[in-house]
């Protein structure tokens, strides 16, 4: 205890001492008002001063130590001024605020302050508080605060000259602008003091304004002229303003007395840069200002200023920029004929101002889409094309078939003889073959059911390291695999995965397209964490971008390739393309793989709870016991009707499966997940260890002597007798290693037992 405050001691002389050094180092450079005290943001002045200028902080001798100091950030980080009883302050110059950039509350209280100059506050940008009270101002202008967004104008005790010049603190006030309805205000008339809202003031008001136009459409190059009005008492000014404006302009002014102030204005050779351009008029005199606007609409043939060559983004995109007023009409056109838009190619923009930017979007284009792409934009003032040559793959080897020479070409004294001949051994040919495939079926036919096609069985490996989906709908032929005819290869091991021979009796298309497979960024994926390693690489959780269109980001678990050789690059490839297909509430969702660069990524749902078996150990009676005697976070042990959910999940999972002639046998707790909300999930074959540990288990415990022997007439039974395993599992009170306690509900054990004699593998 004695070394903590001893520590904590320490810490505040040393506090205090760099305080006190930045203090010092500080004065050094800016010397306070002795009248004054000053800190790092503000300069506060309440004694009695008779001096005659704004207080200013002085430039002190910094030294030769080399130090360098902004002297400007070091006014700007002052926010507040307050300065009273300062007698000799009678004018605020433009110079005494130059320098408070920063400045956001100005206090000039009971000096003897009469008179402001025009621009004194045209670099204090962030004032939202003034306080002028108590100081002998006749006059003040509206145009000192027009640029200013106050949000409070403190002006009381001051006693102003009653007229026209402060008929905007008038009107001001009955607006209730600037906090100044709040405040009891007067003038002095003649000898006697009035009220300020009792002022009346004859012939001063706000000007009126009026124009020409409310908007003009003009061509590109013409000429054109406005003309604005402005009206009132006093004589308003007029003008245009006409900053930023492209096209050459002239100002011709005319006043007509006694109230009327007119202006043209003139633009010359119109330019296309000025479309949407709005033209502002305004009046203005004492009583303060009033504006209205044109709208000018330019009108101009189409331009392409932008079109790239095909990109791959999410989709590939070839870019394009176009701008045209009216807004152009968009055509594509591939080998001289329109491209028909569609869900494969489509056209994709967004519309600013005269702009058009967008993508011409193409959907796993193939080399077929190879070629020249030709954007036409038209409008009713002209039409522009641009042609791009997009490349998308390289087109696979053809077989080359020589073409004759111009000798061999057109013969006119051919052989009819020679060609005869030719004729009659071909003929003679086929009459043999025939004769001969005639003998061999009459006389060497054999029984057609003596011959044994391929059939895919058990992997002898101990364990499935990669999640399986189906292409083809559901068909998985050996033109499609590279293992031999005794097993499944997916991914970079082999899996217990076996075909249903009853759906194999219509052959194999080799030549079927594969499924398409999302690709992601690898820009988009950000580790967090390892989750575990096996042979196949490390797992990650991860954050992924861009995965979702109602979410920027959401937690996924990434599974690594370790050995990025070309066999594995294949089964890579394979294993998404299956992966791609099964989509199913009660199957781990397979996002999408990760190929631009080392490692291979695949991308799989993450659920936050892990697998089905050490939840419902840490949900068991000995939760404790199973922890190591930790505390455990949960809502204690799961009830009956909780783990009937569970149940139901997984063989609702099961009957999809099944649906896709697909029988998983490797199903257990261990391969099941559970997410948020009590969601379970099959675990694509094994996906669940992958993802959540690295070990490895036999798939024998979970079958029936027979079945785990490979002399099951039935794969479906597997099915079967797997997943009353695993409710079983769900729905015991207790688990012990061979041993499950049977549920409490009597109904219950008599449903699951009765399922395992259904399976005739009890």
């Amino acid at each position: 205890m004695d070394l903590w405050f001893h520590s904590i001691r320490i810490c505040w002389w040393r506090v205090l001492f760099l305080m006190s050094v930045f203090q010092d180092y500080l004065s050094s450079m800016l010397d306070c008002p002795p009248t004054c005290s000053c800190s790092q943001t503000e300069i506060y002045c309440n004694k009695s001063d008779n001096g005659r200028f704004f207080p200013l902080l002085a430039l002190q001798d910094t030294g030769t130590n080399g130090t360098t100091v902004d002297i400007a950030e070091l006014f700007k980080n002052i926010s507040s001024i307050h300065i009273e009883n300062w007698t000799g302050l009678q004018t605020l110059r433009d110079v005494d605020m130059e320098l408070y950039t920063g400045l956001q509350r100005l206090t000039i209280m009971n000096c003897n302050l009469r008179a402001i100059q025009a621009r004194v506050f045209a670099q204090n940008p962030h004032l939202r508080y003034i306080n002028l009270s108590k100081n002998p101002l006749g006059t003040l202008s509206w145009q000192l605060f027009q640029h200013l967004q106050l949000s409070e104008l403190r002006l009381d005790g001051v006693v102003f000259d009653c007229g026209c010049d402060i008929r905007w603190i008038q009107l001001w006030q009955q607006r209730g602008e600037a906090g100044l309805h709040t405040q009891q205000l007067y003038c002095r008339n003649g000898a006697s003091k009035i009220r300020l809202h009792n002022m009346y003031i004859h012939n001063c008001d706000l000007p009126e304004i009026s124009v020409s136009h409310s908007s003009v459409l003009v061509m590109e190059g013409d000429n054109v002229t406005v003309s604005c009005n402005g009206s009132g008492s006093p004589l308003p000014e007029v003008d245009w303003t006409v900053a930023g404006l492209n096209s050459i302009n002239t100002h011709l002014s005319n006043v007509y007395w006694p109230n009327v102030h007119s202006i043209n204005l003139t633009l010359f050779n119109i330019s296309r840069d000025d479309n949407n351009f709005q033209l502002t008029c305004i009046a203005e005199n004492v009583v303060g200002m009033t504006n209205s606007s044109i709208q000018l609409n330019v009108q101009f043939p189409p331009i392409i200023l932008r079109l790239a060559e095909p990109e791959q983004r999410h989709d590939t995109c070839i870019e394009f920029t176009v701008r045209g007023y009216p807004h152009p009409k968009l055509r594509w056109f591939y080998k001289q004929k329109e491209i028909l838009q569609n869900n494969y190619i489509r056209t994709e923009m967004d519309f600013y101002q005269d702009y058009l930017e967008g993508c011409l979007t193409f959907q796993n284009p193939t080399h077929i889409n190879n070629g020249n792409y030709t954007l036409e934009a038209s409008n009713p003032l002209g039409t522009v094309a641009k042609t791009v040559y997009g490349h998308f793959l390289v087109a696979p080897d053809m077989e080359v078939t020589s073409t004759p020479s111009d000798g061999d070409v057109g013969r006119p004294d051919e052989d009819t003889f020679g060609v005869s001949i030719a004729v009659g051994l071909a003929g003679f040919a086929c009459v043999l073959l025939l004769v001969i495939f005639v003998l061999i079926n009459k006389y060497g036919r054999r029984s057609k059911f003596g011959m044994k096609g391929p059939v895919a069985v058990i992997s002898g490996e101990e364990d499935s390291a990669s999640p399986l989906h189906h292409v083809n709908h559901g068909i998985i032929t050996p033109c499609t695999l590279d293992a031999g005819p005794d097993a499944v290869v997916i991914g970079m091991t082999r899996i217990p995965v076996v075909e249903n021979p009853q759906y194999f009796r219509h052959g194999h298309n080799c030549n079927k397209p594969t499924t398409l497979v999302q690709h992601i960024k690898r820009r988009d994926i950000i580790l967090k964490r390892e989750l575990g390693e096996g042979a196949f690489g490390k797992v990650f959780l991860a954050e992924c971008y861009n995965l979702s269109p109602t979410k920027d980001k959401m937690l996924v678990a990434v599974k690594t390739l370790k050995d990025p050789n070309l066999s594995a690059r294949k089964d890579f490839q394979r294993e998404a393309e299956l992966l791609t297909n099964l989509q199913h509430d009660h199957i781990v969702k397979f996002y999408g793989v990760c190929v631009d660069g080392d490692p291979l990524i695949m991308v799989f749902e993450y659920m936050k709870h892990g697998d089905l078996n050490k939840f419902l150990r840490a949900h068991g009676p000995d939760a404790m016991i199973l922890v190591d005697g930790q505390p455990l976070q949960s809502n204690g042990e799961l009830g009956l009707s909780q783990m009937l959910h569970i149940a139901t999940q997984i063989a609702s999972g099961m009957v999809y499966l099944g649906s896709q002639h697909f029988v998983h046998r490797d199903l257990a707790t261990r391969n099941c997940l559970v997410g948020n909300g009590l969601l379970v999930k099959i675990g694509d074959f094994g996906m669940s260890r992958d993802i959540y540990s690295s070990d490895y288990y036999r798939r024998g415990s979970w079958a029936s002597s027979d079945l785990a022997g490979g002399n099951a007439s039935s794969y479906e039974a597997l099915a079967c007798w797997s997943c009353c395993l695993v409710h079983r599992d769900s729905i015991a009170s207790r688990l012990q290693r061979g041993i499950l306690t049977a549920p409490r509900d009597k109904e219950l054990l008599t449903l699951l037992d009765t399922l395992l004699v259904i399976s005739d593998y009890k």
